[in-house]
């Protein structure tokens, strides 16, 4: 008998290595390799290899041809389906990670009531809860009547047994990846080499039968999902769910989606029946404002295809230390240094000696380079006390060289802005698609001074008035 090899495997980017480190060379984390057996599973050796089978030809095809079902399974909840793509596409595998009790299982179970009860088999199974403690979630939702098979189960080839009885199932939803384990590995559960060989087996099963895998996944203190990275390459969509613990919103956003766009979000509202669809963002997150206080701007965002109005909160505070704070919530904060260096260098507004706090309301979280022209009229709107105007939104791209560069589907932003009674908007210039296409009042300054000298002729024009 072949003796078996030890190696030792990275937790966080699976890189195998043949002795014990304290510190991985490949992704540089501390205290993540855990000694693995290599008897069987993924990296065995001879043993291996000795019961490997001759491989069979496969049936070639061409890409014209006749689909068998609908290519999507449409959930009826809009924004999952919004953030999906259109609906869960058959034959795919689909991750979702968050936070611990951000409502992960709320969703999926909602989702699995839902599609239950348009006719659809539903399987779920659940690695963490006993059958019980699912059955009193079932019932806290609502959707306890729901036809959804249920089951308690970590083996990875009980499973696959147990789903391939009797009619394929449309939608099988498994909680959570890191506690399957399978027979071809010798490791414990949530070990890297257990959530690939698991993963990869859940995976192979919905591409041969056609029903759609939705895996739940851990994330790490950093936020991304726990386990190996290469899990979130072998899946089709990765989304994440995202909320902030003192707010009850929450955000459901896509990273990847080979079917779909990458770049949408569905909103929820979290209560006590579950999770709520919000149909307008913009409105959530402006439901709190105080539209007189100084260091306010509106900006209008984009979210695939969705515009979203949110606050952008600015306070500027002398600073009694030698080195002034830069706390930001919500944006990039290398962003918000580069854009406070271009105030400074081509607009004469000095932070030196100030404190610079920036919040985005709501705990919503910006990406897009487009809130730097919102994030400047708030920080000087704070530091000379001026209230920006409260139906005015603001967007666009800031250069270094204090240029206020164009960006993309200004028209929709504007459209949603006016929906909600902004009439004025401030906006690069070089906007071609605006050409009839908006009634709001508009100022396109060409420089970031412009709008900064805008700002501070207000005070002069109130001190006239």
């Amino acid at each position: 008998m072949a003796k078996s090899r030890v190696q030792f495997i990275c937790q966080n980017c699976g890189t195998v290595h043949t002795r014990w480190a304290g510190k991985c060379d490949s992704c540089g984390e501390w205290n993540t390799l855990i000694e693995e057996g290599t008897a069987g599973g993924i990296g065995a050796g001879p043993a291996g290899l000795r019961s490997a089978r001759k491989g069979r030809p496969v049936t070639l095809t061409t890409l014209s041809g006749d689909i068998e079902d609908a290519p999507r399974i449409a959930s009826g909840i809009s924004e999952l389906d919004r953030a999906t793509g259109g609906g869960f596409v058959r034959g795919s595998a689909l991750l979702v990670g968050g936070d611990p009790g951000i409502g992960k299982s709320t969703l999926l179970m909602q989702a699995a009531a839902a599609l239950a009860r348009l006719g659809h088999r539903i399987v779920y199974v659940s690695g963490e809860e006993a059958v019980a403690q699912v059955r009193l979630r079932a019932q806290r939702l609502g959707a306890a009547s729901a036809p959804v098979e249920l089951a308690a189960e970590t083996n990875v080839e009980d499973i696959l047994a147990t789903i391939s009885e009797g009619r394929r199932p449309d939608l099988v939803i498994l909680d959570s990846i890191q506690t399957l384990w399978t027979d071809i590995a010798d490791s414990a559960p949530g070990t890297v080499t257990q959530v690939r060989a698991a993963a990869q087996a859940i995976i192979r099963y919905a591409k041969s039968t056609g029903a759609a895998v939705v895996l739940v996944g851990h994330v790490t203190k950093e936020g991304q999902i726990a386990g190996p990275r290469v899990v979130e390459h072998m899946v089709d969509a990765v989304l994440y769910f995202e909320g902030e613990g003192g707010h009850h919103y929450r955000i459901l956003r896509t990273v990847k989606n080979r079917f779909g766009p990458t770049d949408e979000i569905g909103v929820f509202e979290m209560s006590d029946r579950g999770l709520r669809e919000v149909s307008n963002p913009s409105e959530l997150f402006l439901g709190e404002r105080h539209a007189a206080a100084p260091g306010a701007a509106v900006f209008a965002g984009m979210e695939g295809t969705r515009p979203v109005l949110v606050e952008i909160q600015a306070l500027v505070a002398s600073s009694p230390l030698g080195t002034p704070r830069r706390a930001v919530v919500g944006w990039d904060s290398a962003r918000l240094s580069m854009v406070l260096a271009v105030l400074e260098a081509h607009c004469g507004v000095r932070f030196a000696t100030h404190d610079v706090y920036l919040n985005v309301a709501g705990g919503y979280r910006i990406t897009e380079p487009a809130a730097d022209v919102a994030v400047a009229a708030a920080l000087v709107s704070s530091l000379t006390g001026l209230a920006l105007p409260a139906d005015c939104v603001y967007f666009g791209e800031i250069s270094l060289s204090g240029a206020v560069r164009p960006v993309a589907h200004a028209l929709q932003r504007l459209k949603e802005a006016e929906k909600l009674g902004f009439a004025q908007a401030v906006l690069p210039r070089s906007t071609d698609e605006l050409a009839g296409g908006s009634g709001a009042s508009t100022f396109q300054p060409a420089m970031l001074a412009d709008l900064v000298a805008r700002i501070a002729g207000s005070r002069l024009r109130r001190v006239e008035d």
